[in-house]
């Protein structure tokens, strides 16, 4: 162990030990938390290095165009910082830019222009956590990005809080579907798959929302029977009573997860499900309603394909008799299927 210690190089003020051990962690946690400076002047650039290397990991952009490159290819970035004047992109602009491509960054101004003016442009467009003024203390500097880094913890530890919750609580919903209703839950499993290929050949980046409004889909037919709900996946004719109990279930679905947080847009996706589409994605027999989202069109593809292979056709004919169904469905998602389904299929779809 001491050999070890030996080797290590500790933080400053640090003398080594096991009550250094705890000051080690977080000096390496912040050695991970990149800051980038974004400013026309290469000069300043190169002092704000030289000032705060020894204690932060900084990289520098030339310009509000280079600063977005970075931000691309070098991020995730704790902290950035721009210049409020700069030729071509503005701090502003650059600042409300660089929000939109990664909105867990914390987000600071250095200018020479205090105006008030200038502050509430910064502030309010590309909400802004602190607003210096030039020439800026090193004291004032570093405490500002102390700051801005902890502001960044703490987003982060909430966001992560967040996500573990939803995942409890998304897998919960899952499992008391499986106990309830098996038919139901069997059907949102073996569709899963189907969407997450369609999302991948569409190019849509949120596949997680679309997953998990897949496996929640039929979390409204636990208050259907499952007797109903089998004549439903084997296509028999249905009660006036069964069909109206059925057509329900999408928005109980919805109403019960539109009030959990970052699950409106899932609800929305559910709520949606069982609409049929034109060639623009507005739904059939509703005037003056906009598109409907995407995820769902793909989640009525999955449903109707699954509900077509199960009456006991093979996916072949399934897909050629969901293509003869012009009008129903987005051309997109229906090109789509036909790309998820490529390597399973046992006979050319043309």
């Amino acid at each position: 162990m001491t050999t070890i210690c030996a080797r290590l190089v500790w933080p400053t003020g640090c003398r080594g030990g096991g009550n250094c051990i705890g000051d080690l962690l977080r000096w390496r946690w912040r050695m991970t938390e990149k800051i980038l400076f974004v400013d026309d002047e290469p000069n300043v650039l190169e002092g704000l290095q030289r000032q705060l290397r020894k204690e932060f990991p900084i990289e520098v952009a030339i310009g509000g165009e280079r600063g977005l490159e970075a931000v691309a290819t070098e991020g995730p970035f704790a902290v950035i910082v721009a210049d409020m004047r700069m030729p071509g992109m503005g701090g502003v602009e650059f600042l409300t830019r660089a929000k939109e491509r990664t909105p867990d960054s914390i987000r600071m101004m250095l200018t020479g222009n205090a105006d008030q003016q200038t502050a509430v442009e910064a502030i309010n467009q590309g909400q802004i956590f602190r607003f210096m003024t030039k020439p800026c203390a090193p004291e004032a500097l570093t405490a500002a990005l102390r700051a801005g880094l902890d502001q960044h913890r703490l987003i982060t530890a909430e966001k992560v809080l967040l996500e573990q919750t939803l995942s409890g609580c998304v897998k919960v919903l899952c499992d008391v579907l499986a106990l309830v209703n098996p038919e139901a839950f069997g059907r949102s499993s073996r569709i899963t798959r189907y969407v997450e290929a369609m999302a991948t050949q569409m190019g849509l980046t949120n596949v997680w929302m679309l997953r998990t409004a897949t496996m929640l889909s039929q979390i409204g037919c636990v208050i259907v029977p499952e007797g109903t709900l089998r004549k439903v996946y084997r296509r028999e004719a249905l009660t006036p009573e069964e069909t109206q109990l059925y057509k329900q279930h999408p928005y109980l679905a919805s109403d019960l997860l539109i009030n959990i947080p970052r699950m409106k847009e899932v609800a929305d996706i559910i709520a949606n499900q069982d609409v049929y589409v034109d060639e623009h994605g507005a739904p059939h027999g509703v005037m003056g309603k906009g598109a409907v989202p995407v995820g769902a069109r793909i989640l009525k593809v999955a449903l109707d394909f699954d509900a077509i292979e199960s009456s006991g056709l093979s996916k072949t004919l399934a897909f050629r008799r969901l293509r003869e169904r012009r009008g129903c469905y987005d051309p997109a998602v229906i090109d789509a299927l036909k790309g998820a389904l490529a390597d399973e299929i046992k006979y050319e779809i043309k």
